[in-house]
């Protein structure tokens, strides 16, 4: 269970008082290593920030979902643990938001760039592998960090595909960076590729609980200007 960390207000004989409400919302996942990271991530974040009431939901899969969370919540800043702006983030948590604010999602930004350029090593060539959307903005953006890794952009499902392309252009060491936040089918399937490594999933770096923060603080002092 993702620890609801505090500190002890003042005014608050009964309990602790928190300065905040953060609502962490993660895709869901069936698999229990991708629950257990993203329990784990979520748990850093109320670990680093004991001033905040730290809560984790889901657009999908797990339960509880977004909608329910947010029927009992008020005030909160909602933090989509999603690599880009697509549907979840536009609709769904959108929608279920009412009048909380909603900060970007984690990605992308330089942090998870930087993580991935670390992992990737010594390639002939480097495949960023993402989950895969039919929305043009969600496709710029993961275009954009391909980019700025001198990485070809595939879909989870185009992986295997791409890699062979680039073993039939000569490529020895191939490398698939992973812009997947936690383990579950998708990442799975990647070791099925053919590639000669995959890059970890992104939560497993600690930096990631930091950036959950700081997408808390940046939009919350925001919301009080």
């Amino acid at each position: 269970m993702v620890a609801q960390s505090g500190i002890w207000g003042p005014d608050s004989a009964q309990g602790y008082h928190f300065r905040g409400t953060l609502v962490a919302v993660a895709h869901g996942t069936r698999s229990a290593a991708g629950q257990a990271q993203i329990r784990s991530l979520v748990d850093a974040v109320a670990m680093c920030r004991p001033d905040l009431d730290v809560r984790l939901t889901y657009v999908d899969v797990q339960e509880p979902r977004i909608g329910d969370t947010m029927a009992h919540v008020q005030d909160a800043v909602i933090v989509p643990l999603l690599l880009s702006t697509g549907h979840h983030v536009r609709v769904d948590i959108a929608e279920a938001a009412g009048d909380s604010t909603v900060t970007p999602p984690l990605g992308p930004d330089p942090l998870l760039t930087e993580i991935l350029a670390e992992r990737i090593g010594a390639a002939d060539a480097v495949v960023l592998a993402a989950a895969g959307s039919s929305d043009p903005a969600w496709r710029a953006e993961v275009q954009g960090v391909a980019d700025d890794l001198g990485a070809r952009l595939a879909f989870v499902k185009e992986v295997p595909h791409r890699v062979a392309d680039l073993r039939r252009q000569g490529a020895e060491r191939i490398v698939v960076a992973a812009y997947l936040l936690a383990e579950g089918l998708f990442y799975r399937s990647l070791d099925r590729a053919g590639a000669d490594r995959v890059t970890p999933p992104l939560c497993l770096d600690p930096r990631v609980a930091g950036l959950v923060a700081r997408r808390y603080d940046l939009t919350s002092a925001r919301a009080r200007m």
